[in-house]
């Protein structure tokens, strides 16, 4: 299995690819701190907080 990356723009986590399957930005990083997954978005405060706007696994934070 792959090592997961954050995507540096909408901290979304993926394994597969050099690109974002989200936002399709290329910057990445596999330095990330904590995990969320949202299945809400419109009623998640986290979310709103994170600034998500999908579904799907996020980075809370990345370096």
């Amino acid at each position: 299995m792959a090592k997961e990356k954050a995507c540096k723009i909408c901290n979304t986590i993926y394994d597969e690819g050099n690109k974002c399957p989200k936002c399709d930005a290329k910057e990445f990083t596999d330095g990330f701190k904590g995990k969320i997954y949202v299945t809400n978005p419109e009623k998640s405060e986290i979310a709103e907080k994170l600034n998500i706007k999908g579904k799907g696994l996020f980075a809370i934070k990345t370096r």
